[in-house]
């Protein structure tokens, strides 16, 4: 549960012991490590070879098996969880069979919902996820998209009242492009109706709420709407929704949040918070596959409908998002499903509704306090190994915020100037995936329903090897320019 910024979490003490083993001891009293087998884990082979052979699913067929890859990377892409494969081929052989049919009829031998239902069935499932309503999910378009379809709803500005929207400055690009294109379509100028909270020094990326808050008070008679980051991307830092959004709330102002790196990483109770929106894209910590479809939030106090002119909140309708009664009668008059569906705008794809699914499942399996829990301790270990394990002076700073409260399963590390290319380097040919971010930092995500505390320990001891053949390569540059 996200928490005020008076109270700041102590770190967990992990104890004096840095060895492989103690890491294989925590591994064997993790009750959710049975879940990294519900996912293909690439192997190092496969990470490194420029062809499809594929080593992953099956390594039973060679002795020893493959060696599967150290993967940190959720925060970018989550793995492929094993019954993805097996349920699209259902689908496939749904549409290959019934054809048409397959919109209606349910099939007594296949796990999946009917195509007209299978929107419905998967929000019920991410509702859980979010913390919502089921009839506050809709689980379609993508992340971008998504936004400005609800900001379409949601931002009314009124240039003799409230017309500011308030964001965050290093906000993901997308999200800048969305806003400032919003403005610009009300015929608006950013540069007076666009305001960006900043980090207060240059060497600390990290945004206080009371920073975000003061901002708000600043601001709140001129402002029509607030968007942010659940997780901060860069930084990892996970921002006090509930806080932000009853101060907000206090001044009548609207409350969107973008929860890419939050939705699946860290609990969340987007009703009970009573937040306006929300967005998320489903191929980071919820496994969806590359570009899979994204999820809304809206709250149903936003959602109601009724009946006469004027009954709901305007928006850009569209045939999915209409009354399912009327839907097939083709008439030309919108009358919107009641909550977040009522903001649909086609039928979605069931491939990646599919997808999105099968991971649902796994989800299921596991009470988001769990994952939670686990998550904590795998990220605190972490931070723990890369503190003492490595020598000093560290050639890093971690900018992530320490307190598990303040964040997520990421840890965004900064490298002094001039290692990152090589560290990258030597971590991709030792069979370890994390991102990178331009110009120094490197965000490490173990991720709790497949990542281990082995992962964790293999991954510092290559780091600490990258970090110290980084360095050497740089001193040979400098002494090859004397």
């Amino acid at each position: 549960m996200l928490t005020s910024e008076a109270r700041h979490d102590k770190p967990i003490q992990f104890g004096d012991d840095l060895s492989k083993e103690y890491a294989l001891k925590l591994d064997r009293e993790d009750p959710l490590s049975h879940f990294r087998e519900d996912f293909v884990i690439p192997t190092k082979v496969d990470l490194k070879s420029k062809t499809l052979v594929n080593t992953s699913q099956d390594q039973t067929s060679t002795f020893p098996p493959p060696e599967p890859c150290i993967y940190l990377c959720g925060n970018s892409l989550g793995l492929q969880p094993r019954i993805t494969s097996h349920l699209i081929q259902q689908h496939l052989t749904t549409w290959a069979t019934k054809g048409v049919h397959g919109h209606f009829r349910p099939l007594s031998d296949s796990p999946l919902p009917t195509w007209v239902q299978a929107d419905e069935v998967v929000a019920k499932q991410m509702s859980r996820i979010v913390g919502a309503l089921p009839a506050e999910v809709a689980v379609m378009g993508t992340l971008t998209g998504n936004l400005h379809l609800l900001m379409a709803s949601f931002y009314r500005p009124d240039r003799g009242g409230r017309w500011k929207v308030i964001m965050e400055g290093k906000a993901f690009p997308s999200d800048h492009f969305a806003v400032d294109s919003q403005i610009r379509s009300h015929n608006l100028d950013p540069s007076d109706s666009l305001i960006l909270i900043d980090p207060l020094s240059p060497t600390n990326p990290l945004l206080t709420t009371s920073q975000i808050l003061k901002t708000i008070t600043l601001h709140a008679p001129t402002t029509s709407l607030i968007l942010l980051p659940g997780i901060q991307y860069y930084t990892g830092q996970l921002f006090d929704i509930p806080t932000i959004t009853a101060h907000a709330h206090s001044y009548g102002i609207i409350v969107g949040w973008d929860l890419a790196h939050a939705a699946g990483n860290v609990e969340l109770s987007l009703h009970d918070w009573d937040v306006d929106f929300a967005v998320w894209c489903n191929y980071k910590y919820l496994n969806a596959g590359p570009g899979a479809i994204g999820g809304l939030f809206v709250h149903e106090r936003h959602g109601s409908v009724v009946e006469g002119e004027g009954g709901y909140r305007p928006r850009l309708g569209g045939w999915w998002g209409g009354d399912k009664k009327v839907r097939f009668k083709m008439e030309n008059e919108f009358h919107p499903i009641p909550g977040a569906a009522g903001y649909q705008i086609s039928n979605p794809s069931i491939i990646d509704l599919t997808s999105v699914l099968s991971s649902l499942t796994i989800f299921t399996r596991a009470t988001p306090q769990a994952l939670r829990k686990k998550s904590i301790l795998l990220t605190s270990y972490l931070e723990h190994l890369l503190l003492t394990r490595m020598p000093s002076p560290h050639p890093f700073k971690i900018i992530t915020p320490s307190s598990p409260s303040e964040r997520g399963a990421q840890l965004s590390i900064r490298l002094s100037p001039g290692l990152l290319g090589r560290v990258m380097q030597e971590l991709e040919e030792a069979g370890v995936a994390v991102d990178e971010r331009q110009p120094d930092v490197v965000r490490v995500a173990p991720a709790p329903l497949y990542n281990s505390f082995e992962d964790v320990w293999e991954f510092v001891r290559v780091f600490a090897r990258a970090l110290e053949e980084a360095k050497r390569a740089k001193v040979g540059v400098r002494e090859s320019k004397i």
